[in-house]
Parts: structure tokens; C-alpha cells; sequence
């Protein structure tokens, strides 16, 4: 007796490389990931990536775009029927549990700021920077020093993120953390 195959549509393969990328870029960044892990995550043949992306950094791009898309998705709906300080605080709390329930996002993005020698994966890391700061400035009316003090400990979160220091013991992060208008988890 066969058993049948369920066949994938091409997006839903699509959709579960950039999830297997994402992985492999978070974990490697772009020039040490292999498309041959990723293609071993997604289950499919490495002939395929190449199919549907065209090439490494087409995926890398891919990733780092969905990510900006996502992170912005994310912004509109913890801010979503709130203004000013209220949606800021809103975005920042949001953006708070993503680093803390799933530090792909940050890796991710992380190795997207390291690749930024590559004027292409630049270009999408600019576009989808800016598209945040567009909305932030937008939903918050805020002005360019409280937008870029509100991005600033962003910035600060994602290194002390990076370094595991979401709840330090360490005082001088707790400073920090602090610093930037939140109080470190105990």
C-alpha cells in the first residue's frame, strides 16, 4: 500500500526555508551559515534554496526582510488604538517579550547589522530600519531626539540581549536596563 505524499505548495516551502534560514543565520550569521544546513532544516534538496532565492544573500535578504516585516507587524499591533507615550511604551514592552521569547529575532538582526559591509544586504537593512522609525515617529508623534532616544535604548537592549543579560545580577546593567526606562526582572 502507498502511503500519499502531501505535496507543498511553493509558498508553504517558501515559508518553512526562511524559517530554517532564520535558524541558521541566527545562529552563524551570513558568511559562516551554509545553504546546505539550511536546506537539511527545511528537508529539502540544496538545488531547491537556489530555486526559489537565486542565492545566498537573495536569502539572506529574504530572512532580513521578514524579520523588519515582522518586528513591524508586531509594533502596529501593540500599539494598535494607543498615541504618544502610550504607544511607545506599548511597542517597547512588545519588542521587550520578542528578545525574550525568541532570540532568533535578535541574533537575526544582529548578524543583519554585522553584514551591513554588503551594500545590498545594507539596502535592506536601511529600508527596513527606517520603516520602523517611520511608524514609531508616526504612531507617536514624537520628535527626532525622543524617536532616537526611544531607537538608542532599543540599541542598548539588543547588546545587553546579546550578551544574556535580559535579568543581570551584574549592577551596572541593572543601571542600564534601568536607564532605559525599565525595571530588570528578578
Amino acid at each position: 500500500m502507498t502511503i500519499p505524499v502531501e505535496r507543498k505548495s511553493k509558498e508553504e516551502r517558501r515559508e518553512e526555508i526562511l524559517e530554517a534560514a532564520l535558524d541558521v543565520f541566527a545562529e552563524r550569521g551570513y558568511h559562516a551559515a551554509s545553504t546546505e544546513e539550511i536546506a537539511r532544516r527545511a528537508g529539502i534538496s540544496q538545488p531547491y534554496i537556489f530555486r526559489l532565492f537565486g542565492t545566498k544573500k537573495d536569502l539572506f535578504i529574504a530572512v532580513d526582510t521578514r524579520c523588519f516585516r515582522q518586528t513591524l507587524e508586531m509594533f502596529q499591533r501593540a500599539a494598535e488604538g494607543l498615541r504618544g507615550e502610550q504607544a511607545l511604551h506599548a511597542i517597547a514592552a512588545a519588542y521587550g517579550e520578542l528578545l525574550q521569547n525568541d532570540p532568533r529575532y535578535l541574533r537575526a538582526q544582529m548578524a543583519a547589522y554585522a553584514a551591513c559591509d554588503d551594500p545590498d544586504i545594507c539596502t535592506a537593512v536601511r529600508n527596513g530600519f527606517g520603516d520602523l522609525v517611520v511608524y514609531v515617529e508616526r504612531v507617536s508623534g514624537a520628535g527626532p531626539e525622543e524617536v532616537a532616544q526611544f531607537f538608542a535604548s532599543g540599541m542598548l537592549l539588543n547588546v545587553l540581549s546579546s550578551m544574556g543579560l535580559q535579568n543581570p545580577t551584574e549592577p551596572w546593567a541593572q543601571r542600564l536596563i534601568e536607564g532605559c526606562g525599565k525595571k530588570p526582572e528578578a
